[in-house]
Formats: structure tokens, C-alpha cells, sequence
């Protein structure tokens, strides 16, 4: 159940494990909603802490799309934020990446002028163990092999417009093989 690239640079479509375990959220854990998929923070932190492998790399804000413009957030929270703190960033769809966690930061950040903050890029799969569901489980794998699909039918068309477009240049070295032996004969 990995989100790493296939040789043909699409990420792999999820299985539904029958085993899945929801996060179910403590008294006192921070959840992120977002629509179904809500997510345990305080669960994910602490895998994060854990695996000792994971490494905050500083981020553009502008590659932090919809948020943080301080919309519902508390003004003290946000006047706190501390902006050494990484963010962490969840991959919803194939090379997407949203922010759940860190919008107080990012508010800051952006009123001060500040042009990026750490913030940790967890990829699919790894943050599914932190979904606080199997609805929102079940749902986030339907999603995100919906998403692989897309990725995947957009890389045969791309694949077939230059296929048509090195056929009617008379060259051929965007052929596939079997086009190319074709051509050459």
C-alpha cells in the first residue's frame, strides 16, 4: 500500500486493508476535519517524533494554497504561533499536498511577511494509519485511486498527442516501439 511512483511515474493505486484500525481521537488530541477525512494530529506527531526519519524542509508559502488567510481562526492563537514549528503537509491526491495541521502558523507567517516555514510532507500512505474512521478510511482509498486514475489517463494522453505529433513531423522518436518499427518499415 504505497504511494511511491511506478516506473511510468504514476503513483500505485491503495488496497482496502481489512484489518485497518481507525485513530480513534483521546480526550485531548487534536483532530484535523477535513470533510470525512479527519485526521488524529496528536497520533500523527507522535509517529512523526518516533520514526526518526522524517525531516522539516522549508516550504513557499504560496505552495500553501487556501489557507492561513485567518478566516474562523482565533486571533491569540494565531498572534502565538510558533513559526519554528513545522507544519505538516498530507499528500490527498498524488503529488497534492494539504496543510493539516499548522493554519495558526501559516496566518502568521503570512501577516509577517514571511516567505516559508518547515513543515513536514507526510506521503500517502503513511498518514492513513491516522485517519479517525474506516468510513474515512474507505473513503480516502476510494479517493485517492480515483486520483491515480485521473493521473493515469492523463499521462496516455499526454503520451498520445506527442505520439500524433512526432508522426505527422515524419519523426519518430516519440513513438512508442511498436510505432516505431512500424514507421521504419
Amino acid at each position: 500500500m504505497a504511494s511511491l511512483p511506478r516506473p511510468d511515474g504514476v503513483p500505485m493505486r491503495l488496497q482496502l486493508d481489512p484489518c485497518f484500525r481507525p485513530c480513534e481521537p483521546q480526550e485531548g488530541e487534536e483532530i484535523y476535519p477535513n470533510g470525512i477525512f479527519e485526521f488524529n494530529i496528536t497520533g500523527l506527531l507522535a509517529y512523526i517524533g518516533a520514526a526518526g526519519r522524517f525531516r522539516a524542509e522549508l516550504v513557499a508559502l504560496g505552495d500553501i494554497p487556501h489557507c492561513g488567510d485567518g478566516g474562523g481562526l482565533s486571533e491569540p492563537a494565531i498572534v502565538a504561533a510558533d513559526l519554528l514549528r513545522p507544519v505538516i503537509l498530507a499528500e490527498i491526491a498524488p503529488g497534492r499536498y494539504n496543510l493539516i495541521d499548522g493554519h495558526h502558523r501559516v496566518a502568521k507567517a503570512r501577516r509577517e511577511g514571511v516567505p516559508s516555514i518547515p513543515a513536514y510532507r507526510i506521503r500517502c500512505p503513511e498518514h492513513i494509519a491516522f485517519l479517525t474512521s474506516t468510513q474515512a478510511y474507505e473513503a480516502y482509498v476510494e479517493y485517492w485511486n480515483s486520483k491515480v486514475d485521473d493521473a493515469s489517463a492523463d499521462r496516455a494522453r499526454r503520451w498520445q498527442r506527442r505520439s500524433h505529433r512526432g508522426s505527422r513531423s515524419g519523426g519518430n522518436r516519440v513513438n512508442p516501439p511498436a510505432q516505431r518499427e512500424r514507421v521504419s518499415r
